[in-house]
């Protein structure tokens, strides 16, 4: 019997036959930090007697959710990251560089690899065509120390969607539907495997973003296969070489077979406090918007805001909602400014900020007050994640916030497209 991307990965990586329910042991390719994960994960390394990591050019340390830091107490956390990158000889991201699963993404990741972060959105990765999942600081840190790590081998529930997205649907719409139709848990330790003509006409920009959320459902993975899409943006990133095609074959067996036909979507929101609370937009018209958000690991991509910039072109923000713009890196948004997206942004009323997480957890840059409302395009909205339990977050697309932004109330982006 032939086998799912899962276990096909696995089966590289560990050297053995692997299926669904087997335990392995895998090399990994990539393990990585970021900054409010990262101290304990050093210090984790440091307390288990490790002095060097296995593989130092596969490591790396990333300053992107705290970046610049706000207080004293992450500073001091950045100082341990920066000296134990020079210490070790890790790769290191600095303030600016941009969020770690949008870096990883432009220059580590490749099809084929197992990559283990210190962050949930270390999933990001699947879009590529990587086994990349989130694990506890401990884990890392052995990874890092020992250049491999275990898994059970999960059981994949195949996602096939087919159709073309209607105006004003993207990825992200697919995506809330997906976790609204299948629940918060509904992928607990499963990976979730995306196929069908829709996925083979997806840009690489669409692939990460639901890549990413696939741990918004419970999943251990979210995978996509490595196809001319994904040569494509190898080799638009200069890494060309590190392509190789990797899919499942057509006798894998699946837990489950779910399908969508993206053109019947519409605009789709999650509304607070869960992800899975999902709804279309045209239910949610009228509710009073504080604040936009645009950007994060999930929607930060220079497509995004190619989206966004498309809709706020010659317009201006509400004067009561506030539109704030992070882009995902550093190369990003190098090119949002060499193709005039920031320009648009800026003079639609965006404040726009370093590439970096920015307030998507919370932590600064756009903390909410008591009872304020945000549309984000980030990829949670439980309780207190942007900083205050007595705020409320929605979550929706690109085109869905810039709409938003413009009317000061959450807006059907076909609206104004």
């Amino acid at each position: 019997m032939g086998k799912t991307l899962a276990e096909k990965i696995l089966s590289q990586k560990s050297g053995n036959d692997a299926r669904a329910g087997d335990m392995v042991i895998a090399e990994v390719d990539l393990a990585f930090v970021q900054d409010t994960t990262g101290p304990l994960t050093v210090r984790q390394f440091q307390s288990g007697g490790f002095k060097s990591l296995a593989n130092p050019l596969k490591t790396a340390i990333f300053i992107d959710h705290a970046a610049p830091s706000p207080n004293r107490s992450l500073s001091n956390d950045h100082w341990l990251l920066r000296r134990f990158a020079r210490e070790t000889g890790a790769v290191m991201s600095d303030v600016g560089e941009g969020v770690c699963h949008q870096l990883v993404g432009e220059s580590l990741a490749r099809p084929g690899d197992v990559i283990v972060g210190s962050d949930s959105h270390t999933v990001t990765a699947g879009g590529l065509g990587a086994f990349a999942t989130g694990m506890g600081s401990s884990d890392v840190a052995v990874a890092m120390a020992l250049g491999k790590t275990w898994f059970r081998v999960p059981e994949s529930i195949q996602v096939v969607a087919a159709g073309s997205f209607p105006k004003g649907v993207y990825a992200k719409d697919l995506t809330l539907h997906l976790i609204g139709l299948i629940g918060a848990d509904g992928a607990t330790y499963k990976a979730l495997e995306f196929g069908g003509e829709t996925v083979t006409a997806m840009s690489m920009s669409s692939r990460l973003t639901t890549a990413n959320m696939a741990v918004e459902a419970g999943a251990k993975v979210g995978l996509f296969p490595a196809d001319e899409t994904t040569r494509d943006y190898l080799a638009g990133q200069g890494r060309g070489e590190h392509y190789r095609p990797i899919s499942p074959d057509t006798d894998a067996a699946y837990e489950q077979t779910i399908n969508i036909n993206v053109a019947g979507l519409e605009p789709t929101v999650s509304r607070p406090h869960t992800v899975d609370n999902t709804a279309p937009v045209t239910e949610l018209k009228g509710t009073k918007v504080q604040q936009v958000v645009i950007g994060t690991c999930t929607n930060g991509r220079l497509e995004d805001l190619a989206v966004a910039a498309g809709i706020l072109k010659g317009k201006k923000s509400h004067p009561e909602t506030r539109l704030i713009v992070a882009p995902a890196s550093r190369r990003v948004m190098l090119e949002a400014v060499k193709n005039g997206f920031i320009q648009v942004l800026i003079e639609a009323g965006a404040a726009v900020l370093p590439p970096g997480c920015g307030p998507c957890l919370g932590l600064h840059q756009g903390v909410l007050g008591d009872g304020e409302v945000c549309l984000s395009t980030s990829n949670r909205n439980f309780k207190g994640r942007m900083g205050n339990p007595e705020a409320l977050v929605y979550l929706g697309s690109p085109a869905t916030a810039a709409a938003t932004a413009i009317a000061g109330e959450i807006t059907d982006p076909r609206e104004v497209i």
